[in-house]
């Protein structure tokens, strides 16, 4: 019996998560109250509050995996030999976590609600420093940050522009990796 509440437990939380990750890219983190993702599931507050203390814990639950993927991603690319192969590899995985998450990695990397929790928790800014570096390497050019933030912004940008809502995933995908790479003039390694 234990077992059959727990894995109830567990798909209460994860359409609790899916509900407001969506409300969340719709609206902010700011813009989402408990009572809409309780509204959204059709259940009451109590519910929400019975699987998470606060919005905080909600918003947390939400980023985390987001965030324990890119760091496998910079993890993987700092493995690799090349420069080249760094920063595919790298550039690999963030296309395919911001088309993954087409709304929700806009929000995720620009609400100010998001922002300051990562901060509060000391995990934004390790990420960030590990991901620019493998993007421009220890002794950066001016042109070489603006080049990586004109990448970050751009794949921010994926979910929201709605010119792009119309190409599938893999279109998204190639065309983003492709226009990332040239923009940072780096070659696709010989395989």
């Amino acid at each position: 019996m234990a077992v059959q509440r727990s894995q109830r437990a567990g798909t209460a939380r994860d359409r609790l998560l899916a509900a407001a990750a969506e409300l969340f890219s719709r609206h902010g983190v700011s813009g989402t109250s408990l009572q809409m993702i309780a509204d959204e599931l059709g259940v009451t507050k109590a519910a929400v509050y019975h699987q998470f203390q606060s919005k905080e814990d909600i918003v947390w639950a939400v980023v985390t995996p987001v965030l324990d993927r890119l760091a496998e991603v910079a993890e993987t690319a700092e493995s690799r030999r090349s420069r080249a192969e760094r920063v595919e590899t790298l550039l690999s995985g963030l296309v395919d976590a911001a088309v993954s998450n087409r709304r929700l990695m806009s929000v995720l990397q620009s609400d100010p609600a998001v922002l300051q929790l990562l901060r509060l928790h000391s995990t934004l800014s390790p990420l960030e420093e590990r991901i620019t570096r493998l993007l421009v390497g220890p002794e950066p050019t001016d042109e070489a940050l603006v080049c990586a933030a004109m990448v970050s912004g751009g794949l921010m940008a994926t979910g929201i522009d709605p010119r792009l809502q119309p190409l599938d995933d893999d279109s998204l995908r190639r065309h983003l990796l492709d226009t990332s790479l040239r923009l940072l003039r780096v070659r696709r390694p010989s395989r």
